[in-house]
């Protein structure tokens, strides 16, 4: 290519050239020889076709029209000439549209679904002819007042003077810059007559041909590529994906077109040192083991070899805990983009219905103010109204809760608009009152002040109205309650009483005074006769699940304690994003949500937030297979709960071999069972040619399987015709036609104490029975079935409760769920044997297993916390002499300890205290509660014997937590109080020998000092409980501790006492007693 000295440009992503001669005239020479058209819509040049004849879109009117442009009309446009309005044909190369399939005069397999093949190919059509016949200005054409542009930009090097308008060539769709090409000087002056420009002014105005083209085209290149982005509204329903996507009222990439929630990885800065600062442990760890097994200590076997057994134990338990960690992450979600997508303005909306599930038993534990609280934070959620239901489960079958409901409902009349028209946060009037919450903040409007006060005095009126309904149901009348209407209230005997279902609104739904709608309220408590089992809570919730079928049978549920109320109102919003993303949500059994509590204090003496478990332990679960239930705050999905598989992953069908070699083996093998597959099918033709006499019959046949079908599914989920049918809906709704009396009459049916027998509640259906932690069984078999969970860590708090009000409570709680991990143990659901060949991962059977096997620890840690106290008393000790090998094991082991902490401090995200606390709850909590639900687990397995242990009251000192560090009286404290008094008389006996013994003594003194140090450490917060007042520990407790410490230090002395058994070895003192 001749240049003849002047400037050439070009780049390799551009694939042009472009010459420059900016001689004293100003002017820019042109390389002639090269000719072309103008497309009409976009100015580009018309380019080659494969053949070398000039594009042609139209063959009725040969309207100029690009390729570029042509391809982009028929894929989104009106796919007509704009000239003469005839429908474009497919050419060749071009991917096939809507309308296509009536061509059949044109075949082009190759480029079927390849959209964009056009794209590769077109670079190849340009030779270096083309390169040296490109188009640019004569000298002459143009006017010496324009500027030079180069590329978009001035050129500075340039004078003003000199410099001239420049359009650059066009080479390749998709990385083009829009040109004019010509011939000679008129020809450029007819195609785009050359114009002064203003250099203030904005480039774009110029209009076609100039930059503006360029940033057009430029952000059409960008929404191109970001369209192979766009996620299928449809999921997995096949053909109708096209048809959503091409939906022409919606612009192709749209903000509601994006995922509605994504995957937030840990920082690698932060999970790879922690990774490897794991697997370096392990290796110490075996190390350390490998050590201790090879240097015993021969004079004290048996404390050696105890010491031995509970190392390999708590390092074979840590490493169980610690797998499931190997891949936290969390998530974000896009509440904008839910509304956006479902929730378009003039339709209605098509968010999934949900029915949220409240229970309670006892209003004298449970008072009936803080349920009435939860409540009104769900009539008041930000969701529309006619898709909550909100069911209350009363298993005591009180008529306090009864009444404080419907006074509930009244006030929901006045609270809920205010809360929706100031978008109060949170939505509990208790809280929402209370003196700490900013009620001003990020408030505006002249009027919430006095609309505030209003609505707080409404409230108060209701608390009166709520404890008046608490004192009068006080002194329960001899001959029992009586409704308004005089018939006697069903529960009176809450051991044998009627099913009751209330509808407190049923189809004319009752609306607030703004004349707005107010979700359903439904209250429910289950028949109950003596001689059935009720099954508790999990039966309540089966019970719910069953009426909920014949009222609003909404797809998704969500369940909460009657002591956990709504603190963020979005929060089904926010689950949302999960069930109904159209990639993943069809295969999401429930989103769980972290609990969070009022009333614990800064400190968290005794763990009760757990904050851990929900930050640590449950971010590392929802990288795997998702998240546990907690059994409170989770969103199910309706279908998991009846015990349906996950929806399968249907398999890509390949058209073609993407392998280079043709002949592959395995594409060879394709080819053969495709053929098998086509041979099977044509002899299958045959045979129904053959049978078509048989058609009546096999219809009697099909009719036959239907009714067999039916009986499996009654047998399944019950003899209800109705109820069964609801099963087969996926989407949720009531059948169309039924009265309300008719469903009612069947929900009465449903919740009647006999109607589980001989069907699969309990066992493969709803809340599994079988564990007091019901919680555990039925995510385990959820995640048998192929489903997965997810773990959802709104900004705001989803819900908040209470918790425990002191350690003797929380104690007895951890005993409640330790007791249900001991059932799981001895159950035929336990993952150790259950649910192999299934959908569950590996990982998250490692978190199954170490779920059930925790209570055993309490064996080791009781032993290995008393072995201290009987070191110092024996002046023996469970590690015999260290070399300098020993000694880096040692410390190496201990480094690695701290570093694991740190690192998953840092990428957890939580306190250092949160986590030091749990460490000694996890001490405080094994030597006791889980202890003795492991007795009680086997007593109940083997014996069938059931005890419980009970906790009594006491009284509180003044004080704002003083609640929460109160005793009361229960077995539970006995056996950390014992391990504190034998480990404190240990030091003071240690301490006293070593004296005895002389300055020698004091080496081996401060290993085992050290070692009781660490269970007294860790109990610190119960001996801070005990110490802090005189009154604050009951005698019986100090009493029983006392005795039993006595008791074993007696014991040992017995049985292995400080003197030789060889008896007193007197040796000559040298003096002379005569």
């Amino acid at each position: 290519m001749d240049t003849k000295g002047k400037l050439v440009a070009g780049s390799h992503i551009k694939n042009e050239f472009v010459i420059i001669d900016a001689d004293e005239i100003g002017r820019v020479t042109s390389v002639p020889g090269f000719t072309g058209q103008i497309c009409q819509i976009c100015g580009d040049e018309i380019e080659l076709s494969i053949n070398g004849e000039p594009f042609v879109a139209c063959d009725e009117c040969a309207f100029p029209v690009c390729r570029p442009c042509y391809e982009y009309e028929r894929r989104e446009g009106n796919q007509v000439c704009p000239q003469c309005k005839t429908r474009y044909r497919r050419l060749k190369g071009s991917r096939r549209v809507n309308g296509d399939e009536d061509e059949d005069e044109f075949d082009d397999l190759e480029n079927e679904f390849d959209y964009y093949s056009h794209e590769r190919s077109y670079h190849h059509q340009v030779s270096e002819e083309d390169l040296a016949t490109r188009a640019v200005w004569d000298h002459s054409s143009v006017n010496p007042e324009i500027p030079l542009l180069a590329c978009g930009q001035e050129d500075d090097a340039i004078s003003g003077d000199k410099n001239g308008l420049m359009i650059l060539s066009f080479m390749g769709h998709g990385k083009q810059i829009h040109h004019t090409r010509c011939t000679d000087s008129s020809m450029i002056e007819t195609a785009v007559p050359p114009r002064p420009m203003d250099p203030k002014k904005d480039l774009a105005v110029y209009g076609y041909g100039t930059i503006a083209w360029k940033d057009r085209m430029d952000e059409w290149k960008k929404k191109r590529n970001n369209r192979l982005q766009v996620v299928k509204c449809e999921g997995d329903k096949g053909g109708d994906n096209g048809e959503e996507l091409d939906d022409l009222g919606l612009p192709k990439m749209d903000e509601s077109r994006q995922p509605l929630s994504r995957k937030l990885s840990i920082p690698s800065s932060k999970i790879n040192p922690y990774r490897m600062v794991i697997l370096l442990r392990m290796a110490i760890l075996c190390l350390f083991i490998h050590y201790r097994i090879l240097h015993p200590v021969n004079d004290e076997y048996g404390l050696w070899l105890t010491s031995i057994i509970c190392e390999i134990w708590f390092g074979f338990s840590w490493i169980f805990d610690q797998l499931p960690k190997w891949f936290p992450i969390e998530r974000e979600t896009y509440l904008d983009r839910l509304s956006l997508r479902y929730e378009k303005e003039g339709k209605p909306s098509e968010l999934l219905p949900v029915d949220i599930f409240v229970s309670t038993v006892d209003p004298k534990k449970e008072p009936p103010l803080i349920t009435a609280n939860t409540v009104l934070s769900i009539l008041a959620v930000d969701y529309p109204a006619d898709k909550v239901a909100c069911y209350v489960s009363d298993d005591g079958a009180a008529m306090l809760t009864f009444e404080a409901l419907s006074e509930t409902y009244e006030f929901s009349r006045k609270w809920v608009p205010f809360c929706k028209k100031f978008s109060i946060e949170p939505r509990a009037p208790e809280c929402y009152f209370a003196p700490r919450v900013d009620y001003l903040r990020d408030k505006a409007e002249p009027t919430f002040v006095r609309e505030r006060r209003a609505i707080k005095r409404e409230y108060e009126e209701f608390k009166v109205r709520i404890n008046g309904l608490v004192a009068t149901a006080q002194k329960v009348p001899e001959e029992g309650w009586t409704m308004q209407d005089g018939t006697p209230w069903p529960g009176n005997n809450i051991r044998d009483h009627h099913g009751i279902i209330q509808v407190l609104h049923g189809q004319n739904r009752v609306r607030d005074v703004e004349g707005n709608e107010l979700p359903r309220l439904i209250y429910v408590s289950r028949e109950k006769r003596p001689g059935f089992e009720n099954h508790k809570k999990p039966g309540a919730m089966n019970a719910l699940v069953r009426v909920s079928a014949f009222i609003s049978n909404a797809p998704c549920l969500l369940n909460l304690d009657s002591n956990d109320y709504m603190n963020n109102s979005k929060v089904l919003r926010e689950a949302m994003c999960f069930m109904m993303d159209p990639k993943e949500g069809k295969k999401i059994c429930y989103v769980q949500f972290p609990q969070r509590f009022d009333g614990a204090d800064k400190h968290d003496r005794y763990s009760n937030r757990s904050v851990v478990f929900f930050d640590i332990n449950m971010k590392g679960l929802d990288g795997i297979q998702g998240p546990v239930y907690v059994g409170t705050g989770c969103i199910f999905r309706r279908q998991a709960l009846y015990g349906y598989d996950a929806p399968k992953k249907a398999k890509r069908t390949g058209t073609t071999c993407n392998c280079w070699l043709k002949w592959c083996c395995c594409c060879e093998s394709e080819r053969k069972k495709s053929m098998k597959w086509k041979l099977k099918n044509d002899k299958k033709k045959s045979n129904n040619m053959e049978d078509s006499t048989q058609i009546h019959a096999l219809e009697n046949l099909e009719k036959g399987l239907e009714d067999v079908e039916r009986i499996k599914l009654e047998k399944k989920f019950g003899q209800s015709h109705g109820f069964v049918a609801s099963t087969l809906v996926h989407d949720g709704g009531i059948p169309q036609g039924a009265t309300p009396a008719s469903l009612l009459q069947e929900a009465i049916h449903v919740v009647s104490c006999g109607y589980e027998d001989k069907t699969e509640w309990g066992k493969e259906v709803g809340w599994i029975y079988g564990s007091i932690t019901e919680d555990i069984l039925t995510c385990f078999k959820m995640h048998c079935d192929g489903w997965r969970s997810v773990y959802c860590t709104p900004k705001i708090s989803a819900f908040k409760g209470s918790s425990p009000s002191n350690l003797s409570d929380h104690l007895h709680e951890v005993l409640q769920r330790a007791l249900g991990s001991v059932e799981i143990f001895f159950s035929r659901h336990c993952p150790i044997w259950y649910g192999y060949g299934c959908g569950l991962k590996i990982l998250q059977r490692v978190s199954y297993i170490n779920s059930v096997i925790y209570p055993l620890s309490s064996l080791f840690l009781i032993s290995y916390c008393t072995l201290p106290a009987i070191c110092l008393l024996t002046g023996k000790f469970i590690i015999s002499e260290i070399n300098n090998y020993g000694s880096i094991i040692f410390i190496g082991l201990f480094l690695s300890m701290a570093a694991t902490s740190i690192l998953e401090i840092q990428w957890g995200g939580i306190a250092l205290d949160d986590w030091w606390t749990n460490e000694q709850f996890w001490v405080l909590g094994g030597v006791s509660s889980h202890f003795f639900a492991l007795i009680q687990g086997l007593l109940k397995v083997l014996t069938g014997v059931n005890m419980n242990f009970t906790v009594t009251s006491g009284s509180a000192d003044d004080g704002e937590f003083s609640e929460l560090y109160i005793f009361k009286w229960t077995y539970l404290l006995i056996p950390p109080m014992t391990l504190l008094i034998i480990n404190i008389i240990g030091i003071i006996v240690g301490i006293s020998d070593t004296i005895m013994n002389g300055y020698e003594s004091w080496g081996p003194f401060f290993g085992r000092l050290l070692f009781a140090l660490w269970v007294i450490v860790h109990l610190y917060p119960f001996l801070k409980g005990c110490m802090g007042k005189k009154e604050k520990l009951p005698t019986i407790i100090l009493v029983w501790s006392i005795l039993l410490a006595s008791i074993l230090t007696l014991m040992w002395v017995r049985i292995n006492p400080f003197l030789s058994k060889d008896g007193i070895i007197l040796d000559d003192c040298g003096l002379n007693c005569d």
